[in-house]
């Protein structure tokens, strides 16, 4: 009867990739495989800042997506523990529960046994959504009636409504089968298939958008290519002109599920998005580098202990650094910690804002201006489709 419901397809079918589609996905392999060897080659002390940075930023554009806006330097510093971030108690929980299951994902990057499951999905929407549990709204479970996504211009309007509940979990079941044996499409098609597979059954009652765009970057991260925090398209998506794409071209699927269609738009979207973040990446990691050269040469000719390095690099990526950061990432006791910050603030390398356990650093008129301007020159971003 389910089957017959939608005609006999239960699930998007992947299309066929065009000319332009397979050299944008060959250019993206090629900018990954270079990535993953320039990481390898980077000093991981420079590039443990770079991981934490693109795992909060991810974070931040996931949950701004669905309107819970918190800063990538706020959701820094709450990833490390701090607790005095100016941040509201729902947006402090909405970042911890979406970080706790992100760094889960992390985590199976390379489990050898690992398998697909519904019970596996629900457990994932646990970690995003327990908090939030409530009989109407159960968390970890099916939703157990309709569910839409309104117009964001008219909230009285269903821009899409999902499948009927009593057909959730064979759609679900059909999904799980589908990650675990595969239909011969390239990881990266399979990843962005995932995403839109799990945002169009919509299984939830909330939270969906942020577990579509969580399996699909388990699905990347799987590829093996890239660890986890280089591989995620979540910040990405999160800039505002590309979140306007992004519910285009799903609100082109149609107001309701129907899975009988070519998706080759969603796809060169995907796409898109790989191709820039690839990008992204490897600018700010070669920005970070440039960076990190830069106040090395500084610490050296005044005769500064290179650790204050990490406190200055953090100031020029980020804009700020905290006391307990600093000393967390330099294995300092607490007064090593606080002298080597008060010694900067004296020569006016850094600025204190805020005072006690709140405190954190700025730039001072004294920091080195070339690292500043290595740190904040934009760099421009080819769309691969245009060329």
């Amino acid at each position: 009867m389910i089957a017959s419901y939608y005609d006999g397809v239960m699930l998007f079918p992947a299309p066929v990739l065009a000319a332009a589609d397979r050299r944008v996905l060959e250019e993206v392999e090629v900018a990954r495989q270079k990535l993953r060897r320039q990481v390898q080659s980077t000093p991981s002390k420079w590039t443990e800042g770079l991981r934490k940075f693109l795992t909060a930023d991810a974070v931040a554009a996931s949950n701004s997506i669905e309107g819970f806006k918190v800063s990538t330097i706020d959701v820094e510093d709450l990833l490390e523990g701090e607790r005095d971030v100016d941040v509201s108690d729902e947006n402090r929980e909405e970042t911890l529960a979406y970080q706790r299951m992100m760094t889960y994902i992390q985590t199976l990057h390379d489990v050898e046994d690992f398998s697909y499951s519904t019970g596996f999905l629900n457990a994932l929407h646990w970690m995003l959504q327990g908090h939030r549990h409530t009989p109407r709204k159960p968390a970890g479970q099916w939703r157990r009636g309709p569910v839409y996504v309104t117009d964001a211009r008219d909230p009285s309007i269903a821009a899409y409504t999902a499948p009927d509940a009593e057909v959730v979990p064979a759609l679900m079941r059909e999904l799980s089968d589908w990650l675990n044996t595969g239909d011969g499409s390239h990881s990266l098609i399979r990843a962005a298939m995932a995403h839109l597979h799990l945002v169009s059954i919509h299984p939830w009652a909330d939270g969906n958008g942020r577990m579509s765009r969580s399996l699909q970057t388990l699905l990347i991260a799987r590829n093996g290519v890239l660890a986890p925090e280089f591989s995620s398209i979540e910040a990405w998506l999160g800039r505002p002109g590309n979140t306007w794409e992004y519910y285009a071209v799903l609100a082109r699927r149609g107001s309701t599920y129907r899975p009988d269609q070519d998706v080759s738009d969603w796809i060169r979207f995907n796409l898109t998005a790989y191709h820039q973040q690839a990008q992204t990446v490897k600018n700010r990691l070669d920005r970070s580098t440039r960076v990190w050269m830069l106040l090395g040469e500084v610490a050296e000719r005044r005769g500064m202990d290179e650790r204050i390095v990490t406190a200055l690099h953090d100031v020029a990526m980020s804009g700020r650094v905290r006391r307990s950061r600093y000393e967390r990432a330099e294995g300092l006791s607490l007064q090593q910690a606080q002298r080597d910050l008060r010694d900067l603030v004296t020569a006016e390398i850094l600025t204190p804002i805020g005072r006690t356990r709140a405190r954190f650093y700025t730039a001072g008129p004294n920091f080195p201006q070339a690292a500043l301007d290595a740190a904040r020159t934009p760099l421009p971003l080819t769309d691969p489709f245009s060329r």
